[in-house]
């Protein structure tokens, strides 16, 4: 059975991401977050994400209405109770996520099934404490979200057959590709890229080549759209480090240890595009090689 309303608990670019595409879907959608400021702040990145596909053609103005009309934005979590599944998108950490679930647990019907977004946390954490485990499962989307494709679709150890079977069915309802993966600390695609973006932090420290040239190398030789460098820039420093440092306490594998020029990075503000820098300069509106540090 279709779904016909749901909740996205997060109004960060992930959140924000999900609640637009839910909404050009068809699906009357609640989007909450910390503050009514800052919700309006997203509800109106998504209005001028709209425009931009009715300006290239991508949709009508008629269907940009019927798609704002779709949302609700609220930064009470009780707006989001009656819905019929929810997708929990707020910062990588743990004891957040639990108890944004263990709240839902209380206020929504024993039907309503709980989602979370997290690239690297394990669902069977997560559901310690949610109150349902067997209606928790893991809808891991990519960024930006109302463009990528992929959804990894994460079965907790107590996720009920229904649960998944529910959660394939709305993946395909958002004309998304579902892959199911195992319950693994970084699921699949994260263990993959981490792996990989190390492997570049590693040549960039051992001057094998610059950053811009090893994004270059891999754009050019490997068919990426953005090189390692960028891309971290790109979703975010402090969430690439925050899911390393899960794999890293999950697993105690020295390959998967933090790098520490992330660390400094992070601890310095610089968390990539959203704040200005990162491995990169993007305070002149352009990507630009930093100058006041060295790598």
């Amino acid at each position: 059975m279709a779904v016909k309303k749901m909740a996205v608990i997060g109004e960060g670019r992930m959140g924000s991401g999900i609640v637009q595409h839910i909404a050009s879907c068809g699906i009357a959608v609640v989007m909450d977050g910390i503050s009514d400021q800052s919700v309006a702040k997203a509800l109106d990145g998504i209005r001028a994400s709209y425009a931009r596909n009715v300006d290239k053609g991508r949709m009508t103005q008629a269907q940009m209405d019927q798609a704002l009309a779709n949302i609700t934005t609220t930064s009470k979590l009780e707006d989001a109770a009656d819905s019929e599944f929810i997708i929990e998108c707020v910062f990588e950490d743990a004891e957040l996520k639990t108890g944004i679930f263990a709240q839902l647990n209380k206020i929504c019907p024993e039907t309503t099934i709980f989602a979370s977004n997290t690239s690297a946390i394990p669902i069977s954490t997560l559901a310690n404490g949610c109150g349902r485990p067997d209606r928790l499962v893991g809808t891991h989307f990519f960024n930006p979200a109302h463009v990528m494709k992929l959804v990894e679709i994460v079965r907790g150890f107590k996720t009920s057959d229904q649960t998944l079977d529910a959660a394939k069915q709305l993946i395909a309802q958002l004309g998304k590709v579902g892959v199911v993966v195992s319950d693994t600390p970084g699921f699949l695609v994260n263990r993959l890229m981490h792996a990989f973006r190390n492997e570049a932090m590693i040549c960039l420290q051992e001057g094998v080549a610059t950053m811009e040239d090893i994004d270059t190398a891999v754009e050019l030789g490997l068919g990426h759209p953005m090189g390692p460098f960028a891309l971290n820039d790109f979703s975010g420093l402090d969430i690439g480090l925050s899911a390393a440092t899960t794999l890293y306490e999950n697993f105690k594998d020295p390959k998967w240890r933090p790098n520490l020029m992330v660390k400094k990075l992070v601890e310095a503000g610089d968390l990539g595009r959203k704040t200005g820098k990162g491995w990169y300069d993007y305070t002149s509106g352009k990507k630009e090689l930093r100058k006041d540090i060295h790598f």
